[in-house]
């Protein structure tokens, strides 16, 4: 890389410890983050755009660190050009409290390029998925995959968004198994059908817990009489969409015990989208059509895969 590189540390609006050192490369960056001990007691509440950190190590009782290792296309980076630089922002956020809460500290992320020298860095469309098991206190992955009946198994699910502007990760439907692969003859068990609509929920206390970022998704799956004693796969689609384009096939709706009504998880007073849960939910009229998905978006970056999770429920 032989252009000039700067790199900017504005000074924060709060009054935390501050030591962050940012290094951008030519497609990549880290981001070492040293967190003040207020922070420590959830890595899961630390962000960098929309990503985790890759990377979380306490240090006694001097706090933690936290680091970052992504591509420049990740993260949700905002990109803008000028005559002589190109230039990628973002922001180092700790959020106690999901959105629409706003993040109690915000810490200013910017790499520059010469960009003479920098034609060669470009965002591509592709999205990639996760979907993995956390552990009590969402801090991290789970270090077992045993759950006793009744007790809370939380399933997170993310997307990537890579050069998109921000996206908004549904799950679409979710079934257990016993198998890895659904076969006619397997027995399976609903958990999340009709394009969004938690059903166990009606019969459980699960739910999905409110979000800390759009391009994530936290299940809240209470373990359930399925299959005791075996292996059970979760089977999930996953679907990345437009937020600003909700419609009945595209929302996230939990189960209200209290009231026997289906909320939106996302805007409560959009709940009239899940209205048709406990009926058939089908788009209607242009919103819901390919070219009402490539208004924002090109459909075929519009990617719907497959996930799966195994857990044993004892």
């Amino acid at each position: 890389f032989n252009g000039d590189l700067y790199i900017c540390f504005p000074t924060p609006s709060l009054l935390f410890s501050i030591d962050v050192q940012i290094t951008c490369g030519e497609l990549s960056f880290h981001v070492k983050w040293k967190v003040d001990k207020s922070m420590t007691g959830n890595p899961a509440r630390l962000f960098l755009g929309s990503c985790l950190a890759s990377h979380f190590s306490n240090l006694s009782n001097e706090g933690a660190v936290a680091d970052f290792y992504y591509g420049l296309d990740d993260c949700g980076f905002r990109r803008m050009a000028t005559w002589k630089y190109l230039v990628y922002e973002n922001k180092l956020n700790y959020r106690p409290l999901p959105k629409p809460h706003p993040p109690s500290f915000s810490y200013p992320v910017r790499c520059v390029y010469d960009s003479s020298s920098a034609g060669f860095i470009q965002g591509h469309g592709e999205l990639v998925f996760h979907m993995a098991i956390l552990n009590y206190n969402f801090s991290g992955p789970a270090e077992s995959n045993v759950f006793p009946l009744g007790s809370f198994v939380p399933i997170w699910a993310g997307v990537n968004q890579q050069a998109h502007q921000p996206l908004l990760l549904l799950l679409e439907e979710c079934v257990a198994s016993t198998t890895f692969e659904i076969y006619p003859d397997t027995l399976t068990y609903p958990l999340i059908t009709n394009k969004g609509c938690l059903v166990d929920g009606k019969k459980s206390f699960s739910k999905f817990l409110p979000r800390y970022h759009s391009s994530s998704i936290i299940l809240h799956l209470q373990a359930f009489r399925f299959a005791l004693g075996q292996k059970v796969f979760i089977h999930c689609k996953l679907i990345a969409w437009d937020p600003d384009n909700l419609n009945e096939t595209k929302k996230d709706c939990n189960y209200n015990k209290a009231t026997g009504e289906w909320e939106f998880l996302d805007d409560p007073f959009q709940s009239s989208l899940c209205q048709c849960c406990d009926s058939a939910c089908q788009g209607c009229g242009k919103r819901d059509t390919d070219s009402g998905k490539s208004k924002v978006y090109n459909a075929k970056k519009l990617m719907l895969i497959m996930a799966k999770t195994g857990i044993w429920v004892c």
